[in-house]
């Protein structure tokens, strides 16, 4: 009975030892912490300036995958981002009766809601591979009762997402 005790307490022993190598192994020492992932590739960060009347990001093309954008307004009026995925020409998506693109028509990703001249914000998506149009969606009323559609005006560019 003796040895059964001690053969047992060997056998577990023996378990955990090869538990905590196997747990060892599968770690990932060249991730950093904090830095999201998608099939362990890093995240690619693409600067995005909104000024008006213009959407200018840093680059036009990403890989497949977490995409983070950093937004600056750089302009002296709130600016939003809406990513939005479509084959459609920049300028060419569909309105709403008040003139701003109608977001239940189009394939919208998601979104930087409008923030202050001078704030910076991010965000990250998961994109797959096509075609992508990056815009500000903002309808403005000045003072004077003028509305400016910054879509309208210009906000928006095209973007691509690669294999």
């Amino acid at each position: 009975m003796q040895r059964k005790k001690w053969y047992l307490i060997a056998v577990v022993a023996g378990s955990l030892a090869a538990l905590s190598l196997l747990m060892a192994a599968c770690g990932d020492d060249e991730e950093e912490a904090g830095e999201p992932t998608v099939e362990g590739e890093p995240a690619v960060t693409v600067g995005v300036s909104l000024i008006e009347w213009s959407v200018v990001p840093d680059e036009t093309t990403a890989p497949a995958g977490m995409v983070t954008f950093e937004v600056s307004n750089d302009g002296e009026e709130e600016h939003e981002l809406v990513v939005i995925r479509s084959d459609l020409e920049p300028g060419s998506l569909p309105l709403t009766d008040e003139m701003i693109v109608d977001e239940t028509q189009v394939e919208a990703i998601g979104e930087i809601e409008e923030f202050a001249p001078g704030g910076t914000e991010s965000v990250s998506f998961d994109l797959e591979p096509g075609n992508y149009v990056l815009i500000c969606n903002v309808l403005h009323e000045e003072e004077n009762g003028e509305i400016e559609r910054h879509y309208q005006l210009g906000m928006r560019t095209a973007f691509e997402v690669t294999e």
